[in-house]
């Protein structure tokens, strides 16, 4: 039996409560549908944490999707109305045999960080997966096998690595041998995880969009960088059997950027986008009630409470000097606080120096440098608040990992981070650097931190990796089935 499925986003479950010039998540007015491009775009948000049970309306079988989207919060499907007929036909696992599937983990650097990060749980949790006919082979850099063997010994995971480790090889190497390694490899299905894939590989594509920061503010990135993206990106997404978007934002401001192409069949149907939200590894992102064992991990590289945290790459867009002006402000009242900047340096860290410098609290401004795996989450533990100020973001994994944690989280307004905070953080608008302030002095207030620290765990746990791996097993079936359909 096919059913129509149809809900809304759900973007904070508490309504309007503004205090001081921050506020709490309200919730989103129903759209429609997505703002442009929709006429020849299905989207399915297939990457809900937590899978409803079936209900009325919603039985076993596959699902037929009428240009939809899917709940990310309240998952809550219910009976839709068929308004056109082009529809994406999720099968259940198993439906369309053995799948073989290359995901081209080249990108992802030693310190793998943003995207990268995505990459490698990604892969982790795919070689974990019990799927008898789900074969995993990794397209790696040259001389970084080891690395990804590693991620999941027992499962035999199988890894080539032939690409160029450089940026520009690397993208060249994608695109003229690319579509040779898949038809050496025999898969029936590429992902290219970060933006790009090879457009002319003889198989079915997935590619994954994270932001669109690469065209709408190209002065955030490296100009050699953007002139690139800014025709790839278009071109993926045309080409792409399925495209995945790690937050309804990014659906949303792909949609608006990149519309769909009217014409020819194949053009239409390419525009399937499946929204899958980042997970969490919850068996190290968690409430710890001993903070001897942090402490002690923090007192070595030079770090003590209380302090303001800030964990993210050092470039334009993560909003670091806005946070620099507004924790000189709080610091002024408070002499014991310090403000913690962790992460490595991206493109263009030079504004967040200079505010450093001008700030008149530099000495209470301690830079870690890219920060080890075990430590990232005993910074987030004893932060007394963990600011993600960011000016946009795709999704804002930083932030769903504090609330994991249990830390204050204060972030902000207008991107995709309002998806998953609920009301567990405080919100700013981005730039702001009054609310800004007033936001981290909010929750720096012993009873504002409590409450914030009790919701973040229970809003962050239904997001896992395992979550996510499923969700991109069902897209890579998806895209396979569509090319074996099509035979």
């Amino acid at each position: 039996m096919l059913v129509d499925v149809t809900s809304d986003v759900a973007r904070g479950d508490r309504a309007g409560r503004r205090r001081h010039g921050y506020r709490y998540p309200q919730a989103a007015a129903t759209q429609p549908g997505l703002r442009a491009g929709a006429s020849h775009t299905s989207l399915v948000v297939i990457g809900c944490p937590r899978e409803p049970a079936p209900g009325p309306g919603l039985e076993s079988g596959p699902i037929t999707v009428p240009g939809v989207r899917r709940a990310i919060g309240q998952c809550s499907p219910r009976a839709g109305t068929a308004d056109d007929d082009r529809r994406v036909v999720l099968g259940r696992p198993g439906s369309v045999g053995p799948v073989r599937v290359l995901l081209d983990v080249s990108a992802v650097p030693d310190e793998p960080r943003g995207a990268g990060r995505y990459v490698v749980e990604l892969a982790r949790h795919l070689a974990r997966l019990d799927e008898p006919d789900l074969e995993l082979v990794l397209l790696a850099g040259r001389g970084d096998r080891d690395r990804w063997e590693a991620l999941a010994p027992a499962s035999g995971l199988r890894v080539e690595a032939e690409v160029p480790r450089n940026r520009p090889s690397r993208l060249g190497w994608e695109q003229v041998m690319g579509p040779r390694t898949a038809a050496r490899l025999g898969v029936d299905v590429w992902h290219g995880p970060h933006y790009t894939v090879p457009l002319r590989a003889p198989v079915p594509l997935v590619v994954t969009i994270h932001d669109l920061t690469l065209l709408e503010h190209p002065e955030w990135h490296e100009r050699p960088k953007t002139l690139y993206f800014a025709r790839m990106i278009p071109a993926a997404v045309a080409r792409a059997a399925v495209c995945v978007c790690v937050s309804r934002h990014t659906a949303d401001r792909l949609a608006a950027m990149v519309p769909a192409r009217t014409g020819t069949a194949r053009e239409v149907q390419a525009r399937e986008v499946m929204v899958v939200p980042h997970g969490v590894d919850h068996t190290r992102f968690r409430p710890e009630p001993d903070p001897a064992p942090d402490l002690d991990r923090l007192d070595r590289i030079g770090v003590r409470p209380p302090y303001v945290a800030f964990l993210s790459t050092i470039e334009p867009r993560k909003g670091l000097p806005n946070l620099v002006e507004a924790f000189a402000r709080v610091a002024a009242h408070r002499p014991d606080l310090s403000l913690v900047v962790a992460g490595g340096s991206g493109w263009d860290g030079g504004d967040a120096d200079a505010a450093v410098a001008a700030s008149g609290v530099a000495s209470r401004v301690v830079r870690t440098g890219f920060l080890p795996d075990d430590l990232v989450p005993a910074l987030m533990r004893r932060a007394a608040a963990f600011v993600h100020p960011a000016l946009e973001e795709g999704f804002g994994l930083p932030a769903l990992e504090a609330l994991a944690c249990g830390a204050p989280v204060v972030t902000t307004t207008g991107s995709s981070i309002e998806e998953f905070v609920g009301d567990a953080a405080l919100l700013v608008p981005p730039g702001d650097v009054d609310a800004l302030t007033k936001g981290i002095e909010r929750a720096l207030d012993p009873v504002e931190s409590g409450v914030l620290a009790r919701r973040g765990p229970e809003q962050a746990a239904p997001y896992t990796w395992e979550a996510v791996a499923v969700a991109h097993r069902d897209a890579y079936r998806h895209a396979a089935s569509r090319a074996r359909g099509a035979r």
